[in-house]
């Protein structure tokens, strides 16, 4: 067996017994209330669960965030819980780092920089960034993932499938088994940099004449599979300017809906992870896009189905929203499931229905579309449940993360204007060859 760190065994069973135990006594916790009438708190069982994977800084922590952003994936005490977890990991010591980056690039890879900071400048569950010059003395950034973090992952993944089964059978509201797989085969992906870096020049690609938004530039002499290094771009935490004037918020949140929603309606591609520390702002209002590891690629027959989908609600035409749900992969739809999907899918497009300046959401709720999704969560328990399509769990994140970004920056924009501005024109087969020409030029994969 090779001692690579690619997916040690030992790695793997560390792993397994570290979230195995915690995970297990929990899920056993929650089995008693469903089985056997024992009384649970789930406020002090979510924040279990959250002590468990925040303490982890891992792999397992990144999945409880995109959980606790996808409506009904969740109940509302964990969700709620999960919300505050933060991707700050403790960083690897300098001569950990050292280490790693000798196994990344040589021996002699110092002499390959002009300068490389010791103190990591960002730390995350999988990886951390340095603050570095290339020998020309280009300002740059380099990620540097962890090590073991293969077996890492699949070993919280397969926590995280023992855990869902659990929830499942204590609320049969939702299915898990697709969000499992959409969540499994995304953060895989985020492990290979190299296939980052071609999502970062996808992007690049994709969003060249939008003045508003940045990509940085790839760095490949000094890039691996575990190590990324790319153009430093200058820009201060998002969170930051949500005490600038109303003018300012709105143009920092144009750009990010220009950053998230160009990619989709053009090219058929979204980011899928909508943390906020994904991205910066600059003094001008722009933003720069900074991670690019969960990227979906997606049919061009399922942006078909977000814009009739639009033109269903807004037209009351029933078979319309029938046929957008069965092109998303939606099955054994009946009257009363269609009507249960959409009252979410009012809300979601609620802002894009107006013709007018609005915020994205009209009530105090401060977490964007918690009471829908709860009177939404119900509602899909009484039917019987439903499936959701492996597509649409990111979609939906990135609706939902792009919202309460948009719900901090406190903005009042014509959604309704930006959007129709957008998908003017719209035609499948367009975006169709559109966006096979890019992913070619790319080299990125076209939707699974």
């Amino acid at each position: 067996m090779s001692d690579s760190e690619d997916n040690r065994l030992a790695g793997r069973a560390r792993r397994y017994v570290q979230v195995g135990t915690r995970v297990g006594t929990l899920a056993a916790k929650l089995a008693g209330e469903r089985y056997f009438g024992l009384k649970l708190n789930k406020g002090e069982h979510a924040e279990d669960l959250k002590q468990v994977l925040g303490g982890l800084k891992g792999p397992l922590m990144k999945v409880a965030q995109i959980l606790a952003t996808i409506p009904d994936a969740l109940p509302e005490e964990y969700a709620r819980e999960l919300q505050q977890l933060q991707s700050n990991a403790p960083a690897m010591g300098w001569l950990f780092v050292k280490r790693r980056m000798a196994a990344e690039l040589g021996p002699d890879w110092r002499a390959k920089f002009g300068s490389f900071e010791a103190e990591a400048a960002a730390a995350a569950s999988l990886g951390q960034v340095h603050r570095a010059t290339t020998k020309a003395g280009q300002a740059i950034a380099c990620k540097l993932q962890y090590p073991d973090m293969q077996s890492a992952v699949e070993a919280d993944l397969k926590q995280l499938k023992l855990a869902m089964s659990v929830y499942e059978r204590y609320d049969k509201a939702i299915s898990t088994a697709r969000i499992y797989q959409e969540l499994s085969a995304r953060l895989r992906e985020e492990l290979d940099y190299e296939l980052e870096s071609r999502h970062m020049a996808l992007y690049g690609l994709m969003l060249k004449d939008e003045a508003g938004v940045h990509v940085p530039d790839y760095v490949p002499e000094l890039s691996t599979k575990r190590l990324l290094s790319m153009s430093w771009l200058e820009g201060g935490p998002l969170l930051g300017v949500v005490d600038r004037d109303l003018e300012f918020r709105n143009r920092v949140a144009m750009n990010m809906f220009r950053a998230w929603y160009v990619p989709f309606y053009l090219y058929g591609t979204i980011h899928g992870d909508p943390h906020l520390g994904n991205y910066s702002v600059r003094p001008d209002g722009s933003v720069n896009l900074l991670d690019f590891g969960c990227i979906r690629v997606f049919r061009p027959s399922f942006v078909e189905g977000v814009i009739a989908l639009y033109t269903a609600l807004q037209t009351g035409d029933d078979d319309l929203a029938v046929h957008a749900y069965t092109i998303w992969g939606f099955e054994k739809l009946t009257k009363e499931k269609i009507e249960v999907l959409n009252l979410w899918a009012r809300f979601v497009y609620a802002p894009l229905m107006e013709d007018k300046p609005r915020a994205i959401q009209e009530t105090n709720d401060g977490m964007y579309g918690r009471a829908v999704a709860e009177k939404v969560h119900a509602e899909l328990r009484r039917i019987g449940g439903v499936a959701p399509p492996r597509e649409f769990v990111l979609m939906d994140r990135a609706a939902i993360g792009l919202g309460s970004v948009f719900l901090h920056l406190k903005a009042e924009i014509n959604w309704y204007r930006l959007f129709h501005d957008m998908i003017e024109g719209f035609d499948v087969k367009t975006l169709e060859k559109r966006q096979a020409q890019a992913l070619k030029i790319a080299d990125v994969p076209a939707a699974a």
